[in-house]
C-alpha cells in the first residue's frame, strides 16, 4: 500500500481532476449523446496515461533540482521512496500505453498521439530555457479537450469550437501555475531557472496570472455559445469566476498557494463544476 501511495503521489494522481473533466465535457458535447462505452473508456484512459507519462518524466528529469529545493526535497525520488529508474520506466510504459489507446481509437489518432506525447514531455525541459514554461504547461493540458473533441466527433472537422475550450484551459492552467511558481522565485533565480516571476517579479507576475484567468473565463463563455450550451453551463462559468476571484483575493491577503491545499481544491472544484454544468445542459435541459 505504501508503494502504491508513493507512486500515486509521484504522479500527483489527485491532480488528474484538472484536465480530465474538461476533456470529458468536450467529448460529450462533440458526441451529442452518440458515444459508445468503449470510446469513452479509451478517451479517459488516454488522458490518464498521457498525464502519468508526463508527470513521471518530469519527476525523473527534475530529480536533482528537486533535491536542492527545500520545498521539493521531500518528493518521492529525492527521499528515496521511488527509484529514479522506476519513474523513467513508468513514463515510458504509460506513454506507450497512451499511444496504444490512441491507435485503438483509430490509426490516424495513433499517429497524432506521437507529437502530442512529445509536446507533453517537452514541458519538463522548458523552465531551463524560457519563462514561457507556464504557457507550455497550459497548452499541454489544453490539448486534452481538443483531442477529446476529435475522438467524440470521429474526424478532424470543425475544430474551432474545441479550440476555444482548449485555449480557456490553457489560460486557466498557466494562470495558476504562475501563482504557484511565485514561491520558488528566489530559488529559480539563484539556479538559473526561468519563470514569469523570475522575469517580471512576483507582483507583476500576479497581474499576468489575473489577466490569464480573465481570458480563460471569456474563452469558456465563447465555447458555451459556440457549442450551443445553455443556462446551466453559464452558471458553471459564473461559479468558475467566483472560485478564481476567491483565489486571487486570498493571494492579495498574503496567503501562499504552495502552503494552501485549498487552492488546489478550488481549482479541482472549478473543473468538476464546469463538467457538471455542461452535462446538465446536455442531458437535463436539452
Amino acid at each position: 500500500m505504501r508503494t502504491a501511495r508513493d507512486y500515486a503521489s509521484l504522479i500527483k494522481l489527485s491532480h488528474s481532476v484538472f484536465a480530465l473533466p474538461f476533456a470529458l465535457l468536450s467529448l460529450l458535447v462533440a458526441a451529442r449523446g452518440d458515444l459508445s462505452a468503449r470510446r469513452l473508456l479509451l478517451c479517459v484512459a488516454a488522458v490518464f496515461l498521457a498525464r502519468t507519462s508526463a508527470m513521471a518524466y518530469n519527476r525523473w528529469l527534475d530529480r536533482a533540482i528537486d533535491a536542492e529545493n527545500p520545498r521539493t526535497k521531500g518528493r518521492e525520488i529525492p527521499r528515496g521512496a521511488v527509484k529514479a529508474g522506476n519513474a523513467l520506466l513508468l513514463a515510458i510504459g504509460s506513454g506507450g500505453a497512451f499511444l496504444w489507446c490512441c491507435a485503438l481509437l483509430s490509426p490516424t489518432y495513433g499517429y497524432l498521439g506521437v507529437p502530442v506525447l512529445a509536446f507533453l514531455l517537452g514541458y519538463s525541459h522548458t523552465k531551463r530555457y524560457t519563462a514561457l514554461c507556464h504557457l507550455w504547461l497550459g497548452v499541454a493540458l489544453g490539448i486534452a479537450p481538443v483531442a477529446a473533441w476529435v475522438a467524440g466527433q470521429g474526424n478532424l472537422d470543425l475544430l474551432g469550437t474545441p479550440m476555444l475550450l482548449g485555449l480557456g484551459v490553457a489560460c486557466w492552467v498557466a494562470g495558476f501555475d504562475i501563482t504557484y511558481a511565485c514561491q520558488d522565485e528566489r530559488f529559480d533565480r539563484a539556479h538559473g531557472l526561468h519563470s514569469i516571476p523570475v522575469l517580471l517579479g512576483v507582483r507583476r507576475a500576479m497581474w499576468v496570472s489575473r489577466l490569464l484567468h480573465a481570458s480563460s473565463l471569456l474563452l469558456f463563455v465563447m465555447f458555451g455559445r459556440a457549442a450551443s450550451l445553455g443556462t446551466a453551463y453559464t452558471f458553471g462559468v459564473v461559479a468558475a469566476g467566483l472560485l478564481l476571484g476567491w483565489q486571487h483575493w486570498q493571494l492579495r491577503r498574503g496567503d501562499s498557494p504552495g502552503n494552501q491545499a485549498a487552492f488546489f481544491t478550488a481549482n479541482g472544484i472549478l473543473s468538476i463544476a464546469m463538467l457538471a454544468a455542461g452535462c446538465a445542459d446536455l442531458y437535463l435541459f436539452a
